[in-house]
């Protein structure tokens, strides 16, 4: 019998010990997509306790907690801190198969050195522990210790951008945090602050949106915007690539008749989020930005918790398989006016997989993985999730261009979760040349695991090279 979560932790194969110490367990992380706060990194938050670090915002966590029969007041309410933290330690011992119960271990051990099982037993013990070492252990210095160079935060086409413009200013902070465009709102035409909100956007461009062309004339001004603030990435979140894509003509009039107030039916929303996102793609193109396009999220399922809680509270689930033809009809539109952004494209619906590959690799040829299969996102960024999705773009892609893991988090310890994907990484390729299936040559085997590990996200996106891999 292995022991527990021991130095060689996931991996099976001298090969893969090899490959992880030499190789994946030195680089650096590039987190090329998050939700940190930007503000809590700006002002070197610190925490007061386990809880607020781990449990204030991670709805990961919140819905295990559910699934354990925990009472709302120990999860969201107002119940102790100690007395959360106590919950959510009886529920994660008993997480079996769960990547919550590994990451919560990899977390104590890497952040705070605490390499005991944490359960109701061991739970006081655990809190003094960690809670001692918290008051030196700001936002920033848990960034740095986890080897972060660059960070990607999430961030609407109306905002202000002011704390990445106070931390690119700050010289006492060398990790790069960036802005990332996410205009999910814009997109969003039925929801019901839809026209409040392109009142908003309208105020930060100081141009009255009225129409398709007054609107991206706004968007074209904040990319302006985000760009002299850093932003070469771009995001949406999306629950199905649009199908059908509206003219101009269309466009104009979809958009002039929501804007005044009135319904409109499925098609034409479906049109109206086909023309706005062709148009953002050859922005982003012209720009030389990433998109990215989460697609397959159903969210906000419970009306209840949703109610009281709002958004990312833990009750989204994996929706509609990806549409290949949709998917393909968009990248194609781009491609045949020379448009095509470098992309990088997730779905929550593991059985995905080989047709996102499929249709990726027909849209290749500008660059080097000009279009990208993203990491196991979400509901998939389990061992199992990340093997079906690594193994998937090596039989149907060029896995040594992958541009590897993402942190996708709230969480200031969520970098763990690349030490885990990098075991998981450097396992499957162990196995691999142990099987015979790829050559023990280790100057080839360097360029790929540290590649998917960090370099090639550092060329793909663009970021500016820190000095240390100057040398």
């Amino acid at each position: 019998m292995r022991p527990f979560m021991d130095e060689n932790f996931l991996l099976s194969t001298p090969t893969a010990v090899k490959l992880y110490r030499e190789h994946a367990s030195k680089m650096p992380i590039l987190d090329y997509h998050c939700h940190l706060s930007p503000k809590e990194i700006w002002e070197d938050r610190v925490f007061e306790n386990m809880t607020q670090i781990w449990l204030e915002s991670d709805h990961y966590k919140w819905r295990l907690m559910r699934a354990h029969g925990i009472p709302e007041s120990h999860i969201t309410g107002d119940a102790p801190d100690r007395e959360k933290f106590q919950a959510w330690a009886e529920t994660v011992s008993m997480a079996i198969g769960s990547p919550l119960f590994h990451w919560t271990h990899l977390e104590l051990r890497e952040f705070f050195g605490w390499d005991k099982v944490l359960s109701g037993k061991t739970a006081q013990e655990c809190w003094d522990f960690c809670n001692a070492k918290l008051p030196g252990m700001s936002a920033r210095k848990l960034i740095e210790k986890a080897g972060v160079t660059h960070l990607c935060t999430t961030d609407d086409p109306a905002d202000d951008l002011r704390w990445h413009k106070l931390l690119k200013e700050d010289e006492t902070f060398s990790v790069q945090v960036l802005p990332a465009w996410r205009p999910d709102k814009v997109l969003s035409i039925n929801k019901p602050d839809f026209c409040e909100y392109l009142k908003q956007l309208g105020t930060a461009a100081d141009t009255k949106i009225t129409g398709p062309d007054t609107l991206l004339e706004v968007l074209k001004k904040r990319m302006d915007f985000f760009s002299d603030n850093g932003c070469c990435v771009s995001d949406h979140g999306m629950d199905r690539v649009p199908g059908c894509i509206a003219t101009r003509e269309e466009a104009d009039r979809i958009l002039k008749t929501r804007l005044a107030g009135e319904k409109i039916s499925s098609r034409e929303e479906e049109g109206y989020r086909a023309y706005i996102l062709d148009a953002l793609g050859k922005e982003y193109a012209r720009r030389g930005w990433v998109m990215q396009l989460h697609l397959g999220v159903i969210r906000d399922l419970n009306t209840a918790v949703f109610d009281r809680l709002g958004s990312d509270a833990g009750i989204d689930s994996i929706g509609v398989r990806v549409e290949p033809k949709a998917l393909a009809d968009l990248l194609d539109r781009l491609a045949c006016e020379n448009a095509l952004p470098k992309t990088v494209i997730y779905s929550l619906e593991p059985g995905d997989n080989t047709a996102l590959d499929t249709v990726i690799a027909c849209f290749q040829g500008r660059g080097k993985g000009w279009v990208q299969h993203g990491a196991a996102w979400w509901f998939n960024d389990h061992k199992q999730g990340m093997v079906q999705q690594l193994t998937s773009v090596g039989n149907n892609g060029m896995l040594a261009d992958f541009v590897g893991m993402l942190t996708d988090s709230r969480s200031f310890l969520s970098y763990a979760r690349h030490d885990y994907f990098r075991r998981i990484l450097c396992d499957l390729i162990g196995k691999w040349v142990e099987d015979g299936e790829y050559p023990d040559d280790q100057d080839l085997l360097k360029e790929i695991v540290e590649g998917i590990c960090y370099k090639n996200a550092l060329s793909y996106f663009g970021f500016e090279v820190p000095d240390h891999d100057k040398e």
